[in-house]
């Protein structure tokens, strides 16, 4: 089900029991610090129930085909009053592509592309090659992904705005290391646009697995 809450950070559009962690500007405190480094993040969804079972089949099972429905719900999520320049999905490092056969993001990528119009370039790369997101803090999280990522093309960032797409958001790390190595580059905005995202009003433990949980690959 898409998502459905009164109160959400304007940025990255967490979303909160209340408006206590917002400012008067609907800012969180990562945002307000600048740790996010994406100016605005969309989801369709949280990342349970069904949306969770079928990104899992998709990304695990390796059910290919998944990518045009996933997609249809990606661009349900896509606001159509903001013009981006570029679509560019998160890369997976090579050892990481070549034991998974194909990188979600990009399918994905190449789907909202073709309806949208806007096109698809692989402006980022994977540096090196980083440990599972899934048991890490917060902090190292963080700190994993820290320059884990490079924008291959700057000349074609700069001054652009950018769609970064990914499959689920959970802490936002690995974007935000995205969106860092683009806004170096030039880039003049970079929103993400995301399948689903972790809902950190509930307990972590309930719900799904920290290794079902996003790839950050």
């Amino acid at each position: 089900m898409p998502i459905e809450t009164d109160f959400f950070c304007r940025c990255c559009r967490t979303p909160f029991l209340n408006r206590y962690p917002l400012d008067e500007e609907g800012r969180c405190a990562l945002c307000r610090a600048g740790l996010r480094g994406f100016d605005a993040a969309y989801s369709f969804g949280f990342y349970s129930g069904t949306l969770r079972q079928l990104i899992h089949i998709y990304k695990y099972g390796k059910v290919h085909t998944l990518d045009r429905p996933l997609a249809d719900l990606l661009l349900r999520a896509l606001p159509r009053d903001e013009p981006f320049d570029w679509i560019a999905p998160v890369p997976l490092h090579w050892r990481k592509l070549w034991q998974r056969g194909f990188n979600q993001a990009d399918l994905l990528a190449r789907r909202v592309s073709a309806h949208t119009g806007i096109p698809r370039t692989r402006l980022l790369r994977r540096l090196r090659y980083t440990a599972s997101q899934a048991s890490l803090s917060h902090r190292n999280r963080r700190h994993n992904v820290t320059a884990a990522f490079a924008c291959r093309q700057p000349e074609r960032a700069a001054g652009r705005r950018i769609l970064l797409i990914d499959d689920v958001l959970t802490t936002g790390s690995t974007a935000a290391a995205c969106a860092l190595a683009l806004k170096r580059a030039g880039a003049v905005r970079v929103a993400l646009l995301t399948l689903a995202r972790a809902d950190r009003r509930i307990p972590f433990s309930s719900q799904a697995s920290a290794s079902e949980m996003e790839g950050l690959s």
